[in-house]
């Protein structure tokens, strides 16, 4: 294989990567989850599906709790992020927990020159800001 098809190949997969990342934080209770075990230790497991709740949003727990066995879950555990378990429901990190747990850092990090409309009634961004002395 030629080094240019070497580039464009490796060029693919990052993009497939990164197209992945999107997607699994493209919906709140993902976000949630991946947020929630953030702040957990590593090794540790996070109750679901409490961990996936917004907090101060009010959710309908029975399709939640559908929702996620049937979409958040699996998406989430086939790339690699989460792994989870029914009895009692709960999420770990997956293998590949780093993967979208960067994406929070990074926000975290330039919490300041997030957008008000993004950070303004979100309970972690709010205290991130609160807590860089940004608000």
């Amino acid at each position: 294989m030629t080094e240019l098809n070497t580039r464009v190949e490796k060029g693919r997969r990052v993009v497939a990567r990164w197209d992945r990342v999107f997607t699994a934080l493209a919906a709140e209770p993902r976000r949630q989850i991946v947020a929630s075990l953030m702040d957990a230790p590593p090794g540790r497991s996070v109750p679901l599906p409490e961990s996936a709740i917004t907090p101060n949003v009010p959710v309908d727990h029975r399709t939640l709790q559908q929702e996620l066995y049937h979409r958040h879950l699996p998406l989430l555990a086939d790339h690699g992020f989460i792994e989870w378990e029914r009895e009692p429901l709960s999420a770990s990190r997956g293998p590949r927990f780093a993967e979208v747990a960067v994406v929070f850092d990074a926000l975290y990090e330039t919490v300041a020159d997030i957008p008000d409309a993004l950070v303004i009634g979100c309970e972690r961004l709010e205290r991130e800001r609160q807590t860089s002395g940004s608000l």
